[in-house]
C-alpha cells in the first residue's frame, strides 16, 4: 500500500471508531510525519530509548542492570513470541507428540531447555491441535516450564503452588508427580482460580484451590507444613513485554520497589509453612535484579535457616543469586529462578522486609 493510501485508510478509521471529529488532526499529524520523515527518524536515532521503543525509565534501568545485554534485550522485547507447548508426560512422550503434529501437517520442534517443551513454527488455534482438548498438551512458555522440575517432586509430598493462576505450573506439578499427598493452588483472586480449575479439568487432574493473600496465613493455612513450595511471585513482567506490550505504558518506575517489598513479604510468610528440609523455588517473569537476585539476597540475610541451592538449568546466566533468563528470538521468555532449602526452623517469626533490606 502506498503512503497516501495508508494515511487515508488510517484517517477513515476515526469514523469507524465514531471519532469523526479527530479525522482532521490525524490527517495533519500523519501528513507532517510524511513530509518530515527523514528529520524525525534522525531525531529518534539520537535518543536510544525512542529508537528501541522503550520508556526512558525502563531503558535506563535495563542499561544500568544489564549494559552488555541492553540492545538485544530491547530488541527481543519488540519481537514476536513463539507459541510453545508443554507435553503431558502422563499421556505420551515429546517425540510421540511431535510425530502426531507432523502427521497433522503442523511444523514444530523440540525446545532447547524444557524436557517437555515444543515450539510451533507458526502460531495457531491450539484447540485444533491433536489431543489438546483431551489434555495431551498445554500452552506454556519454555522458561516457565523450567520451574516445576526444580522442586524435585516425590510421591507423598505436600506441595504449595503460590500465586498459581492461570494454572500452568499447577498442572505441570500434577503431571510430573501424580503421587503427591496434597497439592494446594493458592491465588489472591477467586476469578483467576476459575482458569486454574478449567485447565486442571481439561488435563484430568485435581488440586485444592484456595483464594487468599499468601501473606495472610490465618486465612488459608491449616498448620501442616509443605515439603515443596513454588512461589511464582507477582512482578513487573518485564520479561514478557513482547507478549504484553502495554507493560511499556502501564508499568512505572515507582512500581518496582513496591513489588520487591511484596515479594519479600510473600517469601517471609510462606517460608513459615515450609518443613525443615523442604525446598522453595522462587520465580518471576521479570528481568530486573531488584525483583530477583536482590530479593533473594535480602531474604537470605533475614533467614539464617535458609540456604541457596544450585539452579540446574542451562538456559540464561548465573547471577549472584539464582539464574536470570532473557527473552530470546524464537525462544523462551525472560524469567528468573532461585532455589532455596530450609535447613532449620526459624527461631523467631519472620520479620517484615524493610526498604533498606530491599
Amino acid at each position: 500500500m502506498c503512503p497516501d493510501a495508508a494515511i487515508g485508510e488510517t484517517v477513515d478509521q476515526a469514523s469507524a471508531l465514531k471519532k469523526s471529529w479527530a479525522k482532521g488532526v490525524i490527517n495533519a499529524v500523519l501528513r507532517r510525519v510524511q513530509r518530515e520523515q527523514a528529520d524525525l527518524l534522525a531525531s529518534v536515532d539520537q535518543q536510544p530509548h525512542l529508537r528501541l521503543a522503550h520508556p526512558r525509565w525502563l531503558y535506563k534501568r535495563l542499561g544500568a542492570d544489564w549494559p552488555e545485554h541492553l540492545e538485544s534485550l530491547c530488541q527481543a522485547n519488540n519481537g514476536h513470541p513463539p507459541l510453545t507447548l508443554r507435553v503431558n508426560p502422563m499421556r505420551q512422550t515429546r517425540a510421540e507428540y511431535l510425530d502426531q503434529l507432523t502427521a497433522a501437517g503442523v511444523t514444530a520442534s523440540a525446545c532447547d531447555y524444557a524436557d517437555q517443551g515444543i515450539r510451533l513454527a507458526t502460531p495457531q488455534d491450539v484447540t485444533q491441535l491433536p489431543g489438546f482438548n483431551a489434555g495431551c498438551v498445554s500452552v506454556q512458555d519454555e522458561a516457565a516450564q523450567l520451574a516445576a522440575p526444580l522442586l524435585e517432586l516425590q510421591a507423598g509430598q505436600r506441595v504449595l503452588d503460590a500465586c498459581c493462576a492461570p494454572g500452568g505450573k499447577t498442572g505441570q506439578i500434577a503431571e510430573l508427580q501424580p503421587g503427591l499427598a496434597h497439592l494446594l493452588a493458592l491465588d489472591l483472586e477467586p476469578a483467576r482460580l476459575q482458569r486454574v480449575a478449567d485447565n486442571l479439568k481439561r488435563l484430568g487432574l485435581t488440586a485444592e484451590l484456595k483464594a487468599a493473600d499468601g501473606r495472610d496465613l490465618d486465612a488459608w493455612w491449616d498448620g501442616q507444613s509443605f515439603d515443596r513450595i513454588l512461589l511464582d511471585a507477582p512482578c513487573s513482567a518485564t520479561g514478557v513485554i513482547r507478549r504484553h506490550p502495554d507493560i511499556k505504558l502501564t508499568r512505572k518506575a515507582d512500581d518496582i520497589a513496591a513489588l520487591a517489598k511484596l515479594q519479600g513479604e510473600l517469601l517471609d510468610r510462606l517460608w513459615q509453612t515450609l518443613a525443615v528440609g523442604g525446598i522453595l523455588v522462587y520465580a518471576t517473569c521479570s528481568v530486573l535484579p531488584m525483583e530477583n537476585r536482590d530479593v533473594i539476597a535480602a531474604f537470605l540475610q533475614r533467614q539464617p535457616g535458609a540456604r541457596e541451592l544450585p539452579v540446574t538449568v542451562s538456559a540464561g546466566l548465573a547471577d549472584q543469586h539464582g539464574r536470570q533468563l532473557f527473552p530470546q528470538e524464537n525462544g523462551h521468555d525472560g524469567f528468573y529462578l532461585a532455589k532455596l532449602v530450609k535447613i532449620a526452623a526459624s527461631s523467631t517469626p519472620a520479620q517484615r522486609p524493610t526498604e533498606s533490606a530491599q
